[in-house]
């Protein structure tokens, strides 16, 4: 079992606060585990299995519960009075109206509750202000670079483990499989929970071929400024005629489902926000690969994507930077402070590398300022600007 130890420790530093811990994340990127872990963490620290109460609403054992007023019976039932109780609710949205059964848990002095679900509606709408204030999110994503080697027998040949990280996929079971058939028959299963479940089925889409349309144009263009009329053009043009607020709507419904993630730009000199532009970057690699094949690679987009979250999972707030009429890939704000981006397959050819350090040597403030290639050459500094091994900075 792969230890998750950076959303581990949030969990561990959350325990026993009044606050109930949303862990949310795409399917199959380790949630469950991540539970699993804590619970052994528990169980180390002295707490006995009866004051552990865990269900998986997506075991068909529990189908049953799947009525919130049976799953507060349940529950309730099985407390331990005068201890606290470890409720873990896994896959919690396939419960209606679920939001009263944990507040109703929440209230009560030994109830420290942990829920997980695979997409952005479980915090949304009407019945989730019952929760306002009273959670923290945990956002998960599949493995890093950094967990994924920590899975393998040893650290060399860095650049061949890199590529079996993006082609195989960085979701934690395909670690388990050995043969690429059996890594893309898994990831087929992804794929489809994702877009059967959580899109097509919640969202009552009829044209399924059109959404997948959308999927594969979205998977080839990340990194790319899209919006939905673009995207729309581009279908049309192609031979399938699409309305821009179906667009709009099949991308709110990719990134709630956290297989897509947008991320807005941001006017370093008039430190505003703008409204166009946007980009998108897919949740795993692997399932670009899945999907359009190793001749789409494309690289230096797929470093620029990994990079894209890395940053989140670091804790950034992560924006494209505009200065000028020039580009920065990545403006990073957290509570320390903004640090400044560019990602680059290489910069050995010095057209290259002058047309990657422009944006950033237009910008005057003094905030940190990488360019992360995967040149395997000496770290350099270029007027402040540290040129660093992508592969370093992912392990660093």
């Amino acid at each position: 079992m792969i230890m998750r130890n950076e959303y581990l420790g949030q969990l561990i530093s959350f325990r026993d606060k009044q606050l109930i811990k949303v862990i949310t994340g795409i399917r199959r990127c380790g949630k469950s585990t991540l539970l699993e872990l804590f619970r052994d963490e528990l169980r180390k620290s002295g707490v006995c299995e009866q004051q552990i109460i865990a269900i998986n609403f997506e075991d068909a054992d529990f189908e049953n519960l799947m009525e919130r007023k049976a799953l507060h019976s349940y529950i309730k039932k099985n407390l331990i009075p005068d201890k606290m109780n470890y409720i873990f609710l896994d896959e919690i949205q396939h419960v209606d109206e679920w939001q009263r059964t944990v507040d109703s848990l929440f209230i009560k002095n030994n109830c420290d509750v942990y829920i997980t679900g695979s997409n952005a509606y479980l915090l949304s709408g009407e019945l989730a202000t019952l929760l306002s204030g009273r959670y923290v999110e945990i956002k998960m994503l599949p493995l890093s670079f950094f967990e994924y080697m920590s899975a393998m027998p040893d650290r060399t040949d860095l650049t061949r483990k890199y590529n079996m990280y993006l082609q195989n996929s960085s979701f934690p079971y395909t670690l388990e499989l050995n043969r690429p058939k059996d890594i893309r028959a898994y990831l087929d299963g992804i794929y489809t929970s994702v877009v059967l479940k959580d899109v097509v089925k919640r969202k009552k889409i009829a044209d399924v071929s059109a959404l997948e349309s959308v999927i594969r144009f979205m998977f080839d263009n990340i990194g790319n400024p899209c919006s939905a009329k673009k995207i729309a053009d581009a279908l049309t043009s192609g031979g399938r005629k699409i309305s821009t607020h179906t667009i709009e709507n099949y991308l709110s419904a990719l990134c709630d489902s956290f297989i897509l993630y947008k991320t807005r730009r941001y006017d370093i000199k008039g430190k505003q926000h703008l409204k166009t532009g946007e980009k998108y970057y897919v949740a795993d690699i692997g399932l670009r690969y899945y999907l359009l094949g190793a001749q789409r690679a494309d690289m230096g987009r797929a470093l620029e994507n990994i990079v894209y979250l890395e940053l989140l999972r670091r804790g950034y707030d992560v924006r494209i930077g505009k200065v000028g009429a020039a580009e920065v890939d990545f403006v990073a704000t957290n509570e320390n402070g903004v640090v400044y981006y560019q990602a680059s397959l290489t910069v050995r050819d010095e057209r290259t590398l002058a047309r990657e350090l422009a944006p950033l040597d237009c910008i005057s403030d003094h905030n940190p300022k990488y360019l992360l290639t995967m040149d395997e050459d000496p770290n350099v500094s270029h007027n402040g600007i540290r040129q660093i091994n992508a592969l370093d900075w992912l392990l660093g």
